[in-house]
């Protein structure tokens, strides 16, 4: 509630309307905007609102800037690159004269779109009367076959072995793999490419990877270090890796799969996001939270897989989520995790031991740009005042909502994978030398990993393991 001495600053000083407590429903593609919480210095969709709202004529020059003056307050944050189709945020605003939603729409990009306001009772908060959030993580189906786009363990292995299985097709033309000439004397290159992955593989909680490691086996000089006898002692055989079959050699070589997300994966997959349903511990899904925080109980209502729709040529797995709330990265952990156990990486153990609070480990974290937030839900407010105020809900705008979704939203998530294959590169990081812990054993401990540092002139190997 504003004091008396800020409803004039407010008004301007002047004896101007008083504000009207309402919450706006809008949606955004998240593409280069660095999330939706306002950050100094970073554009975000927190920033554009605002100036949007004061140029609008809902927000007057003398609190401009000043948010908490107007009771601003948002439901959900979304990461970088995240987008929404059900997001609110509430406040005190000039909504007069008629015309507000087409006036803020006119000083927002295209890519933010409001679709309506609520008038709502003078306490409502969007963040606090928000009792369940549901997020849609759009999966490209190829993801979850444990032969597409394989990992650099195997790619590693397989060169100059005159069987290179593991080439793909699909990642070529990204400068992920040159083609190389068997049996003609000529190095057979791999190269890798600069990744924005690099952040979500490290943690601020893992001590087993650090910067100055770095897997020199990966880059064209693999032929030098694979000159070098190299002994490696307890290096544990990688179960991402499947059977060399001749068939499976082929298939990889053509850099096709007759994989498909028909009921057996379906019921397995589904099965696996059902660990994540109930109320438990997410500290390893997330960051700067420690197990012992009261903030790491999240409670998770449902996870579905149902759904495959086909954007730009690709078919995705249609992921929703409903939760209370969601930490930051928790749901691209979880969906992380349950791709590394769909594609062999890790076992379907692994989800609960990563609930305990005496288990500290670090989880693949998936690309941000399939992840949306769909819709924002008000259940008690509504039943509460549902004579008195209007209800605040996506109903009046499904199909506005729906328009923008598909127009912004998912031909964005398409084209991105399909020119760019987020999805794809981060798949080939996904082995147990950049995530040890998917090895993390069924005895409580982590089986010894070694891993393998080249330095001017030598080749060595350390032993990492981590801390009990």
């Amino acid at each position: 509630m504003l004091t008396e001495d800020e409803t004039d600053l407010y008004r301007g000083g002047g004896g101007g309307k008083e504000p009207q407590k309402v919450a706006i429903i809008f949606a955004f593609c998240g593409v280069g905007y660095q999330g939706m919480q306002k950050n100094p210095g970073a554009k975000t969709i927190e920033g554009e609102l605002e100036e949007a709202l004061f140029h609008a004529g809902a927000v007057p020059e003398s609190i401009r800037g000043k948010p908490k003056l107007y009771d601003f307050a948002r439901s959900a944050r979304t990461d970088k690159g995240v987008s929404a189709v059900g997001q609110v945020v509430s406040g005190r605003f000039n909504v007069d004269p008629p015309g507000f939603v087409d006036r803020l729409n006119s000083n927002l990009p295209n890519q933010i779109r409001i679709f309506g306001y609520k008038h709502v009772t003078p306490s409502f908060s969007s963040k606090k009367f928000c009792d369940r959030r549901r997020y849609v993580y759009l999966l490209p189906v190829f993801a979850l076959d444990p032969i597409s786009h394989r990992d650099r363990e195997a790619v590693m292995a397989s060169l100059g072995s005159g069987e290179v299985y593991v080439k793909c097709i699909a990642c070529s033309e990204r400068g992920r793999k040159i083609p190389d000439v068997v049996g003609n004397g000529k190095r057979n290159c791999f190269v890798t490419k600069s990744l924005n992955v690099q952040s979500d593989i490290l943690s601020n909680k893992s001590s087993a990877l650090r910067t100055d490691v770095k897997i020199e086996a990966l880059s064209s000089d693999f032929a030098s270090l694979s000159s070098v006898d190299v002994h490696v002692a307890r290096i544990q055989e990688d179960s991402c890796k499947l059977n060399t079959s001749s068939s499976e050699k082929i298939k990889m070589a053509e850099g096709k799969s007759k994989f498909c997300y028909g009921e057996k994966e379906k019921e397995r997959f589904s099965r696996i996001l059902s660990c994540y349903v109930g109320s438990y511990n997410f500290h390893n899904f997330t960051t700067r939270v420690k197990a012992d925080d009261p903030a790491a109980h999240r409670h998770i209502i449902s996870f579905t897989a149902d759904t495959v729709i086909n954007l730009d040529g690709i078919d995705f797995i249609k992921c929703e989520v409903l939760g209370k709330s969601f930490m930051l990265h928790q749901i691209r952990k979880m969906m992380g995790l349950a791709v590394a156990i769909m594609r062999n990486c890790a076992s379907e153990s692994l989800i609960q031991t990563a609930f305990s609070k005496d288990v500290d480990i670090t989880v693949p974290m998936a690309p941000e740009v399939g992840l949306y937030l769909d819709e924002c839900f008000f259940t008690s407010y509504n039943k509460n005042f549902e004579d008195s105020h209007e209800e605040v809900s996506m109903e009046a705008f499904k199909e506005e909502a729906e328009a923008f979704k598909l127009k912004h939203i998912y031909s964005h998530i398409g084209a991105t994978e399909r020119k760019y294959g987020n999805m794809a590169l981060w798949l080939h990081s996904l082995n147990h030398r950049n995530y040890p812990d998917l090895n993390f054993g069924s005895h409580g401990h982590n089986t010894d990993q070694v891993l393998v540092h080249k330095k001017v002139d030598e080749t060595h190997h350390e032993e990492v393991s981590k801390p009990k």
